[in-house]
């Protein structure tokens, strides 16, 4: 073959290898852009201690509708909390009566104040997670104290743990962290009333939650002193949600120290939630804590 014929015959071959990976180009199905994530808890954080005057029934349905109204198709959600921790740090108060049997680290009130608002977020259809500040009681015990109290409940859906405040006094600052096998036992314990509960993990720091299990956990990220928006969603989206993911995760929001540049966005939870949302991409969650509730969503008065 001469020179010429060999030029001719090479570029022949290239034409046909270049139309041949524009057919593939052209013929390979498109890849589909990833779906942001979908809001479907949307509510608020109640303890005795976060807002006053407490609100009544309605004052809390008022704001957790307003909430759910920021995010469509999203369930109105209460992290209620039901035991909390001592000043000492060892012992935690459940603020309904006891069995008549005595346990170590846990307290417990005369009467039951949670009654009245869990009968009226049965009828508005709440749904709700019962947490507990643990400190030093035993977890299983306090499961079965407040999921045996509270499981005629239909909007009860589960159980939460701060952990923050798990075995604190030990590791002061930042509560003992909860291994797989812990997890696992703990969650086994909660679905051993209803395998349709979910327990949630609450922390800000990704160490403190099991390496390696995750059942059907959702973990619960209450960060805080956050510099700008932009900041506090860098790290709920690149650091929290593809930790835990497929696992639902919940934002907790809204706290004093981030006020500064939350309280000029307008309408804070909504801004917040939406920006958060767009960087995950599995189901979440978005609670406003009761701290400053009131500077965010109605509360007092008559719902409309």
């Amino acid at each position: 073959m001469n020179r010429k014929s060999l030029v001719l015959f090479l570029s022949l071959v290239t034409l046909v290898i270049l139309t041949s990976v524009a057919q593939l180009v052209l013929c390979a199905p498109a890849q589909e852009a990833v779906k942001p994530g979908k809001v479907v808890f949307a509510g608020v954080r109640s303890s005795q201690y976060g807002i006053k005057p407490f609100p009544s029934p309605e004052g809390w349905l008022k704001a957790m509708g307003a909430m759910t109204g920021y995010f469509e198709g999203s369930s109105p959600c209460a992290v209620w909390i039901v035991g909390q921790m001592s000043k000492e740090r060892r012992d935690m108060h459940l603020f309904f009566p006891g069995d008549g049997k005595q346990y170590p680290h846990i307290e417990f009130n005369a009467a039951d104040i949670h009654e009245p608002y869990l009968t009226a977020f049965d009828k508005a259809g709440i749904k709700v997670f019962l947490q507990v500040e643990p400190a030093d009681a035993d977890m299983e015990t306090l499961i079965d104290l407040v999921l045996g109290r509270y499981k005629h409940h239909p909007c009860v859906i589960g159980f939460g743990v701060d952990v923050e405040w798990n075995k604190v006094a030990d590791k002061p600052g930042t509560g003992t962290e909860v291994d797989d096998a812990t997890a696992q036992k703990w969650e086994a314990r909660v679905k051993s009333y209803n395998p349709e509960y979910r327990m949630f993990l609450k922390h800000w720091d990704i160490k403190w939650m099991p390496k390696t299990y995750r059942g059907d956990i959702v973990f619960v990220d209450d960060s805080q002193i956050f510099k700008s928006l932009e900041e506090m969603v860098n790290e709920f989206t690149t650091g929290w949600a593809p930790a835990f993911y497929p696992n639902t995760v919940v934002y907790q929001i809204g706290y004093g120290p981030d006020k500064p540049w939350w309280s000029v966005l307008p309408t804070p939870p909504k801004t917040i939630g939406e920006a958060i949302r767009k960087g995950v991409k599995q189901d979440m969650g978005i609670i406003w804590v009761d701290f400053s509730l009131r500077d965010v969503v109605p509360v007092d008065g008559p719902r409309p």
